[in-house]
């Protein structure tokens, strides 16, 4: 999926793979009962921080999938610059996650499906790579995004 004003994010062969890891993460979500969105972070070929919903759990509106990432992929890298990393999570970023990815620099965004209600990369708000900010990322779009839109779909379906 492109995006204008972005520059440009081809595929990598590990694209999919990165992702499966997030899937599993959302896995994890969906078993605790919180919204399964999982987000994984990647520096130099190797996961630095994981993430999943835990906003029940922590009791923490700001616990979403990414947000749980970026902090322990700060943590384990010891820097809340996150220049050389890639952050991939099951769906488009909300403008929070949007917004935490921009201040921490992230390379590249990979994600799997839109988020029509609530998307900030380009689905209901452009946070990222928005020309008034000062940092730009690459994007993917899409990657797994069939898997990525069922298990959030399942568990909505179950609780109606």
């Amino acid at each position: 999926m492109d995006f204008p004003n972005t520059p440009a994010a081809g595929p990598t062969p590990s694209d999919e793979l990165w992702m499966e890891d997030a899937l599993r993460c959302a896995q994890r979500a969906l078993e605790a009962g919180e919204v399964p969105v999982g987000a994984v972070v990647i520096c130099e070929g190797r996961v630095v921080g994981r993430g999943w919903n835990r906003n029940l759990a922590d009791r923490d509106p700001a616990a979403h999938a990414e947000i749980v990432a970026l902090r322990e992929a700060g943590q384990n890298l010891g820097n809340h610059r996150l220049g050389e990393c890639e952050l991939f999570a099951t769906i488009e970023p909300c403008a929070m996650c949007a917004g935490a990815a921009v201040h921490a620099r992230i390379r590249r965004l990979v994600y799997g499906a839109d988020d029509p209600k609530a998307g900030a990369v380009h689905s209901v708000l452009a946070v990222i790579n928005h020309p008034g900010l000062n940092h730009q990322m690459e994007i993917r779009g899409g990657v797994l995004a069939a898997r990525s839109a069922q298990i959030l779909q399942e568990f909505f379906r179950r609780r109606r």
